[in-house]
């Protein structure tokens, strides 16, 4: 697994009662053997750093709420967005970035060679809503490849989140 030490805050313009809870969100990009196929697969994993109004545990049922409002499931089979057409969910790669858009976030981060080369080559990119917050992984924090391993492949993180499949937009020159 190959991944960035960035990390970008996720503002989202709303200050819903839900957006508050949700505290401060977070994208962190990485590439890595997928295990259905042994290509490389670009993930995107978003997760709230647990500063919410209500604190961690509201934060967690925030992300839970958000996922439910975007039909996404949680710890089940990973969802096409592209047959969801009202999931609202897009991901736009140039200029060395990944810009993620949903309901409640709007992040962009900078991606490495081979998250850009997975995400061209598969033309999709597969997002992770961490409903867990992860208040270590901070913007500006320095995430090894192993603190990222241990929180992104932890069975509960993953049981606990959403999965899907997001098809890759770029800008046309």
């Amino acid at each position: 697994m190959s991944q960035t030490n960035s990390t970008t805050v996720a503002s989202a313009s709303s200050k819903s009662s839900l957006q508050s809870r949700l505290g401060t969100l977070v994208v962190i990009p990485w590439a890595g053997r997928y295990s259905e196929d042994g290509g490389d697969m670009p993930f995107l994993m978003a997760y709230s750093l647990g500063d919410g109004s209500d604190g961690p545990a509201a934060g967690e049922a925030a992300v839970l709420a958000v996922a439910k409002e975007l039909g996404l499931p949680v710890g089940g089979p990973i969802l096409d967005v592209s047959q969801v057409p009202k999931a609202g969910v897009t991901v736009l790669v140039a200029g060395g970035k990944a810009v993620l858009t949903m309901p409640y976030l709007h992040a962009a981060c900078p991606v490495p060679d081979q998250w850009t080369a997975a995400a061209a080559g598969r033309g999709a990119v597969y997002v992770i809503l961490a409903a867990r917050p992860w208040p270590e992984a901070a913007p500006g924090a320095e995430i090894g490849e192993e603190a990222l391993r241990d929180f992104a492949g932890d069975p509960e993180v993953l049981g606990g989140a959403a999965h899907f499949l997001v098809p890759v937009s770029s800008l046309r020159g």
